[in-house]
C-alpha cells in the first residue's frame, strides 16, 4: 500500500476546515477537533443587561444571547472572515472599522485595519478604534477581548451559522444590527431562493458517496456536524465519514479505501491544486480518482459559513451530478 506521506501536502491548511473561519490556512488541526460544547461561555455583561430601558434594536445571536443596541452599529469590528462577508452582504461594509488577519473578502475588506488574528485579537488595538459592536465567532477565542469590551460597554454578537439555511438568516440579522434591512432582506431572500432551487433540483436524485478531504498529509476529513456536510446533503451527497465522533477526524488511507467513496471533495487554494490532488489520489490507488472524480472548490468559499458557501454548494451539486 502506498503511504500518503510520500506525497506533498495539497493545499496545506485545509485540514482545519473550521479553524479556517478564523485565521485561514495556518491553524493547527487541534483547533477544530474539540467538542463544541466546551466552547460555551456565560453571557457577558454587555450582552444582557439593558442600560437603555427602551433599546431600539434587539437581536438574538448564535450563542442564544440577546444583543441590545440603542442605535444601529456604526463602528463595528469583526473577529472572523465569514462575519466580515456577512456584514458586506447585508450592505453594511462601510460600518466596519477593523477586522482580523485573513478577513479578505470582498476586496474592500482588505483595506480595513487589522487588529490581530482570530485566535489572539489585540484587545488594546480593538479598544483603540472605539467600536460600538464586536462581532465574534467562537467564545473561547474571543473571551479575553470580550472581558475588555464588557468594561467598555461594547456589545458582543456571536455569529456561527451551522447550516446553509442559517446563512440568509445571518445576513438579515446583520441588516438589523446595522440598520440596513432594505439591502439585507432582498439579499437574504435571493440566497434562500437559490437554496430552494437546489433543493428542488436535487432532492430525490441518486445518493453519491463522498469523501470530504480536509487534509492530505496527514489525511483529515469532516463529519456531519460540519456545514460542508449540509451542502453535500442538499446535493444528494453522503459524507462517508459523516458519523465520525469528532468534527475533523484524522483517517488513514486504508479507512478511505474501505469507505468506497465515489468522489472526493476538497477545498483548494488555487485552481491548479485540483489537478495535483487528482494525481495524488490516483497514485494512492483510490478508484474514484482513477475515474477522475476528484473535485476542488475554493477553500475560503467552502469553509466559511457565508454567502459564498452557497456558490460552493451550486458547484458541488453540479460536480456530483456528473456521477449519476
Amino acid at each position: 500500500m502506498t503511504d500518503s506521506r510520500a506525497f506533498p501536502r495539497i493545499a496545506p491548511g485545509l485540514l482545519i476546515a473550521l479553524g479556517a473561519l478564523l485565521a485561514g490556512p495556518a491553524l493547527a488541526a487541534s483547533a477544530v477537533a474539540g467538542n463544541r460544547a466546551a466552547l460555551e461561555v456565560q453571557p457577558s455583561q454587555s450582552q444582557n443587561p439593558n442600560p437603555n430601558p427602551n433599546p431600539n434594536i434587539q437581536v438574538r445571536d448564535d450563542q442564544g444571547h440577546t444583543v441590545l443596541l440603542a442605535a444601529p452599529a456604526r463602528r463595528a469590528v469583526t473577529l472572523a472572515p465569514h462575519a466580515t462577508e456577512l456584514v458586506y452582504a447585508a450592505g453594511a461594509g462601510r460600518f466596519l472599522i477593523a477586522t482580523i488577519r485573513g478577513s479578505d473578502y470582498p476586496a474592500a475588506a482588505r483595506q480595513l485595519p487589522v487588529i490581530g488574528d482570530g485566535m489572539q485579537p489585540d484587545a488594546e488595538r480593538v479598544a483603540g478604534v472605539r467600536p460600538d459592536l464586536l462581532i465574534a465567532w467562537q467564545p473561547t477565542a474571543a473571551e479575553p477581548l470580550v472581558r475588555v469590551m464588557d468594561k467598555l460597554g461594547v456589545p458582543v454578537f456571536y455569529s456561527d451559522p451551522l447550516t446553509l439555511a442559517a446563512i440568509p438568516d445571518a445576513v438579515e440579522r446583520m441588516g438589523v444590527l446595522f440598520g440596513t434591512e432594505e439591502h439585507a432582506r432582498p439579499a437574504a431572500q435571493s440566497l434562500r431562493d437559490r437554496l430552494a432551487a437546489l433543493s428542488a433540483r436535487y432532492t430525490g436524485r441518486r445518493p453519491v458517496r463522498v469523501f470530504v478531504q480536509a487534509g492530505l498529509d496527514p489525511i483529515y476529513t469532516l463529519n456531519n456536524s460540519s456545514i460542508v456536510s449540509d451542502a453535500l446533503r442538499l446535493c444528494g451527497g453522503i459524507n462517508v465519514f459523516g458519523l465520525a465522533p469528532v468534527v475533523a477526524p484524522q483517517v488513514t488511507l486504508e479507512n478511505v479505501l474501505a469507505a468506497r467513496p465515489e468522489a472526493v471533495l476538497a477545498g483548494v487554494s488555487r485552481p491548479e491544486d485540483t489537478a495535483k490532488n487528482l494525481a495524488a489520489w490516483q497514485a494512492l490507488g483510490l478508484p474514484a480518482a482513477r475515474a477522475g472524480h476528484v473535485y476542488g472548490v475554493d477553500a475560503d468559499a467552502l469553509y466559511r459559513p457565508g454567502p459564498r458557501l452557497i456558490d460552493a454548494a451550486e458547484a458541488i451539486c453540479a460536480d456530483l451530478d456528473r456521477l449519476r
